[in-house]
């Protein structure tokens, strides 16, 4: 029998490479653990280990380690803890992020303090699950990361809202401590004005304007013009628009 010849789509079907991302059902997620109490690695490993997509390709007991095995091996993701001796899992971030950028970092911790959650993700974290919800989050945690989104344990993400929130209040109450003489300078200052331009405009003289703008600086703990023109548009002051010139 003469074999049938192959069509060029049959051709392009075997030629055709299969996509190497996370997207594909049959990839597999290369994860470094990174935590300083071998029982928990080890209990991890297992947790992950237990999904057909998930491989544990190395251990780090502290985040030089870690730091190190993420360079040299290039994991899909990094599962940081904080706490660790020498360089500890922030710092650890900051420098897998410099150093491999394309790896991904995922902590786990059993602190749940929110100044840590902040800082971990101001240095490229993706996420953040408490170790005593690990049983439960984890593996959902790893699939979330690895999809490009951030994942907070639910308590966590609750916390950061309300800080957030609380934040925004208190810059509010701090726009509020301004006198009606200050609010005026400053939004002179958002509009883009000189000094000259709003002392004319206030009938005041220079120096007291320049008064005025480090009085305000130091109410609201700001250090520069850009700074002062962020806060006016944020809280309302002036609306959004490109400021003249330069102060």
């Amino acid at each position: 029998m003469t074999p049938r010849a192959r069509s060029s789509s049959d051709q392009e079907q075997q030629t055709q490479e299969p996509p190497s991302d996370y997207t594909n059902a049959s990839a597999v997620i290369r994860v470094v653990i990174a935590d300083d109490h071998s029982i928990l690695r080890e209990g991890v490993k297992l947790l992950l280990e237990a999904e057909p997509d998930i491989e544990v390709i190395g251990q780090a007991s502290n985040g030089l380690e870690a730091v190190r095995m993420a360079d040299e091996l290039k994991p899909d993701l990094v599962l940081m803890d904080i706490q660790m001796p020498g360089v500890d899992g922030i710092e650890a971030c900051q420098r897998i992020g410099r150093q491999a950028p394309t790896v991904k970092v995922l902590v786990l911790s059993q602190n749940d303090n929110e100044h840590n959650l902040i800082s971990v993700l101001q240095h490229g974290a993706l996420g953040y699950v408490l170790k005593q919800n690990a049983a439960e989050e984890l593996v959902h945690a790893v699939h979330t990361v690895m999809k490009g989104h951030v994942y907070l344990t639910p308590a966590m993400a609750s916390r950061f809202v309300q800080s957030y929130f609380r934040r925004e209040e208190e810059k509010q109450d701090k726009a509020r401590q301004l006198t009606p003489r200050e609010q005026e300078v400053l939004k002179g200052i958002a509009d883009g004005q000189t000094n000259q331009q709003i002392a004319d405009s206030l009938f005041v003289s220079i120096k007291t304007v320049q008064t005025h703008r480090g009085n305000i600086m130091e109410k609201l703990n700001l250090h520069d013009r850009v700074d002062l023109v962020k806060y006016a548009i944020k809280t309302g002051l002036v609306s959004l628009q490109e400021p003249a010139e330069n102060v």
